[in-house]
């Protein structure tokens, strides 16, 4: 292998598997057909079950009085528990303390809290 081929421009970049020099935006290398991680932290990132930490925190924002984002994620307790609340403005209040939180938080930790594959 020579040492040309190692080098990548600035519309390049590694496949995450094979090592092939893939273009940037390629979603699946073409050599080997892994699909490729997003870049972290990057607005368009998903957990691996498919929930977005973006789309929560809107939810979290425009519809948390109602618990809408508790539903999204997962936790239909909270979810019917801020339902049932949602007349004394209290889960408003305690989902824009979430919707601030939820904007914060890291990939990796959402990840880890509501990101969990359910079987």
């Amino acid at each position: 292998m020579n040492e040309a081929s190692t080098e990548k421009a600035d519309n390049e970049k590694f496949c995450a598997d094979c090592g092939e020099i893939i273009n940037i935006k390629a979603e699946i290398c073409p050599k080997c057909g892994v699909r490729q991680m997003i870049a972290p932290n990057s607005f368009a990132y998903t957990a691996p079950n498919g929930k977005s930490k973006i789309a929560a925190a809107l939810l979290a924002f425009f519809l948390g009085g109602f618990g809408v984002h508790h539903f999204y994620l997962g936790n239909v307790g909270l979810g019917i528990l801020y339902l049932l609340f949602c007349w004394t403005f209290i889960p408003a209040f305690v989902s824009l303390i979430e919707f601030i939180l939820l904007l914060v938080m890291t990939d990796d930790r959402f990840n880890e809290k509501y990101g969990q594959i359910d079987q």
